[in-house]
């Protein structure tokens, strides 16, 4: 790019109506000028070449993304990770906010994601490694989207559950069980204190577990533990499959009795979510299976933060979201961001529930609780509740009788002398999470 052209793609502080440009923070590493790297990074994921040849116009005051702010954070001696392309010597580590007009494509996530995360973004000439880390978007371009059908509110009306976190259980193993023993597990569960039964990620509908069969059958145990205990409770059913099957499976699952739809947000695509969002007549839970291998690098592809306010945006009531502790390896600042992107106004979007998870017991829940610092929350235990050696009513009590003992603040280990569900759990799972 000609150093005359640079400056075309930057702005200054009110030069822009920000109702008109949605703002996205990148991390980049570049060879040369990181001044005309950031023009060359706006300039690919907006208007490209901006006349054509012997026709004298401009579309870059239109259509053209714009630098708000750049600065340079350092240097290395190399890009800090391999890339595809080939490169040596020193690169400049540059963070940079640019605002892109969302006229170029409208309300429409599909679009979105060309002009955010696309070709223009990560095929730049002499930016090898880059990242997104965040997304702010106008009331104006907000305006164009629902988002959650229920959101948080409507997952507590529906469960009737408003001043504690919403016990989630997902029933183990992952996919080996028919539906007989599968809803067997789920019914203990509920009658132990589990608020919502899941299936796992992992359980499709499969010739050994039919979504059919399956929904039936926890769809009764359902209705009978809410005879039993006087509680209303929920089961999460997974509806994941392509996309033209969604619509469908949602009207068997919910036909059968599953009062949630669950649903792995990045394998059937946002937009498919959105579509399904404006279908369902139960909430939607979103799991975060894929999402690692767009997000893990630190200097290159997507931040969760960005993955969450999509999902949110495109229609999720509720999304699960890798955890606290040591099994997802998440730094705990990202999952406090996963969390601010469901809870954080977001112009009228109404709010998702954030469901962080990842090898939780009864006595990863304060940790949780304390973190958060509030009740707006999923706690989602797998093998804390169906691999308790009591059977997945004790592993359900285990976790009420933890959320009682942080209610009186007292210890576990004083809650646990009145309650052997709670001290088998901590024998068992002591340390976890």
């Amino acid at each position: 790019m000609k150093a005359s052209d640079v400056s075309t793609f930057f702005a200054q502080p009110g030069e822009l109506d920000p109702e008109d440009y949605l703002e996205l923070d990148y991390l980049f590493e570049c060879h040369g000028d990181p001044r005309s790297a950031a023009a060359a990074l706006c300039s690919e994921q907006s208007t490209g070449q901006w006349h054509r040849v012997g026709v004298d116009e401009d579309l870059r005051p239109r259509f053209a993304a714009k630098v708000l702010a750049l600065s340079v954070e350092g240097q290395l001696p190399a890009p800090s990770c391999p890339t595809t392309e080939q490169v040596t010597g020193e690169v400049s580590v540059c963070r940079i906010t640019i605002a892109h007009p969302h006229g170029n494509f409208g309300p429409r996530i599909p679009n979105l994601l060309s002009a955010a995360m696309g070709e223009g973004v990560y095929f730049v000439p002499d930016i090898p490694l880059i990242k997104l880390l965040d997304l702010r978007l106008p009331t104006t371009y907000l305006a164009g989207f629902e988002g959650p059908k229920f959101g948080i509110d409507g997952i507590r009306d529906l469960l009737q559950v408003y001043d504690r976190p919403i016990v989630f259980g997902v029933v183990k193993p992952n996919i080996g069980l028919p539906p007989e023993p599968l809803a067997e597990l789920g019914y203990q569960g509920w009658l132990g204190g589990l608020d919502v039964v899941k299936d796992d990620e992992m359980l499709a509908d499969t010739a050994w577990c039919p979504l059919g069969r399956r929904s039936a059958l926890l769809g009764e145990a359902r209705r009978q533990a809410e005879v039993e205990t006087g509680v209303r409770k929920g089961y999460l059913a997974n509806v994941t499959d392509e996309v033209d099957r969604l619509c469908a499976l949602h009207d068997l699952a919910v036909g059968n009795g599953a009062n949630l739809l669950l649903v792995n947000t990045m394998t059937v695509g946002l937009s498919a979510v959105r579509l399904l969002r404006r279908h369902t007549r139960v909430p939607l839970i979103g799991h975060f299976a894929f999402i690692a291998a767009a997000s893990r690098l630190p200097c290159y592809g997507v931040h969760t933060r960005v993955i969450n306010k999509l999902q949110r945006l495109a229609g999720l009531d509720g999304v699960i979201m890798p955890g606290f502790g040591k099994r997802m390896g998440m730094d705990e600042a990202e999952v406090l961001d996963g969390v601010a992107a469901c809870l954080d106004p977001m112009g009228a979007i109404p709010r998702s529930l954030p469901i962080p998870g990842g090898s939780e017991w009864a006595g990863t829940l304060e940790g949780i609780y304390r973190r958060i610092g509030g009740v707006d929350f999923g706690f989602i235990p797998g093998r804390g509740v169906f691999g308790h050696p009591m059977g997945p009513g004790a592993g359900a009590i285990s976790v009420r009788r933890a959320w009682d003992a942080i209610r009186a603040g007292v210890s576990l280990e004083v809650q646990a002398r009145s309650s052997p569900e709670l001290r088998m759990a901590i024998d068992t799972f002591g340390g976890g999470g």
